[in-house]
């Protein structure tokens, strides 16, 4: 394994309903960012694929998204972790493009970027949109039930009914360093 793919809220920062608009709104889930400290000095790129439709909204602009993300590697680097690439769709669910998850072009463009196939590159995420985009594109879809995860371990639809869970996102690290 020579990647990592995470979902940003519900596995690596506290989600919100009213989304994360500002810096002030970053509040990493306890134990996120030691595990990709972890994966970091296991020799694994990390990347983020993120919807970020809060942009098509009016919410936030890139600006103040580019301020979250720094200030969400900055605590990763804090703790010996690298955020390799966060890539974002900022469209929202009417735009229809590609790259908004469920559809698999935020995975598919952070692969072209790391010049990797997807197979068997894990994808963590909280919600059924990221399975669904990680099995869409072909890479391992790995659920966490920090998030909306506990919902959606629930209810897998039978297609996903194999996906590995795991309590949050520094279990999951413990098991994909160990092997599993």
């Amino acid at each position: 394994m020579k990647l990592v793919i995470l979902d940003r809220d519900g596995v690596i920062n506290e989600d919100s309903k009213d989304y994360i608009r500002s810096p002030d709104a970053i509040r990493p889930i306890a134990g996120s960012l030691e595990a990709i400290a972890r994966f970091t000095q296991a020799g694994i790129h990390v990347a983020i694929a993120t919807n970020q439709s809060g942009i098509a909204r009016g919410f936030f602009d890139v600006d103040t998204l580019n301020r979250m993300h720094g200030l969400l590697c900055s605590r990763a680097a804090a703790l010996g972790g690298r955020i390799d690439l966060i890539a974002f769709c900022p469209h929202g669910p009417a735009a229809h493009c590609g790259c908004r998850k469920p559809e698999p072009g935020l995975l598919q463009s952070i692969a072209r970027r790391f010049e990797l196939p997807l197979a068997d590159i894990p994808v963590i995420g909280d919600s059924l949109r990221d399975l669904q985009a990680a099995q869409r594109a072909g890479a391992r879809p790995i659920l966490v039930t920090t998030g909306n995860g506990p919902g959606v371990a629930q209810s897998l639809p039978p297609a996903l009914a194999e996906v590995q869970i795991f309590a949050n996102l520094y279990a999951a690290a413990d098991a994909l360093l160990a092997g599993a």
